[in-house]
C-alpha cells in the first residue's frame, strides 16, 4: 500500500445536502423546513432544554449532593510502580512525572500500598497510606510528607 492509494472507508464520506436548489433536488422551495412556523424562520428554533413554556425537566428535578470546592485531588501511585526507579533515588512528584509514571500532578501525589518494593528510595510526596509507608521503610527507604 502506498500513500497515494489511501482512501476513506466505503460509505464513510457523504456529500453535503444542498438545500434550496430547485424542485428536482427534493430539498427545493421550503428547503426541508416545512411551511411557516418558528423553525422555518431565519434564526428560528428554541434553545436546548426549552419545552414550550412548560417547566423544563432540569428545573423539575431536585438538586442532589454536595460539591466540595476545596477538595484536594491527588494522583495515586502504587508502590509497585516505584520499582522502576533506580536504587537510592529521591522520589518527588516531578521525578515521577519525568519518568512517565504519572502524567499530571493535580494537588499532589498519594502513594498506595499495592505491590512489593525492593529498592531503597527516599520518597517525598503529599500523602501515603499506612501500608505504603511501611513497605518503603521496610525496604530501607524514607517516606516524607511534604
Amino acid at each position: 500500500m502506498n500513500l497515494n492509494e489511501l482512501q476513506p472507508a466505503k460509505g464513510s464520506k457523504f456529500s453535503a445536502k444542498r438545500v434550496g436548489r430547485g424542485i428536482g433536488s427534493g430539498t427545493g422551495k421550503t428547503s426541508g423546513k416545512g411551511h411557516k412556523g418558528q423553525n422555518a424562520r431565519s434564526g428560528g428554533g428554541v434553545r436546548p432544554g426549552f419545552e414550550g413554556g412548560q417547566m423544563p425537566l432540569y428545573r423539575r428535578l431536585p438538586k442532589r449532593g454536595f460539591k466540595n470546592i476545596f477538595a484536594k485531588q491527588y494522583v495515586t501511585v502504587n508502590v509497585e510502580a516505584l520499582e522502576k526507579l533506580e536504587d537510592g533515588t529521591e522520589v518527588t512528584a516531578q521525578v515521577l512525572k519525568d519518568k512517565g509514571i504519572i502524567s499530571k500532578t493535580l494537588d499532589g501525589v498519594k502513594i498506595l500500598g499495592r505491590g512489593e518494593l525492593t529498592k531503597k528510595l527516599n520518597v517525598k510526596v503529599a500523602k501515603f497510606t499506612e501500608s505504603a509507608k511501611e513497605k518503603i521503610e521496610k525496604a530501607g527507604g524514607k517516606a516524607e510528607v511534604i
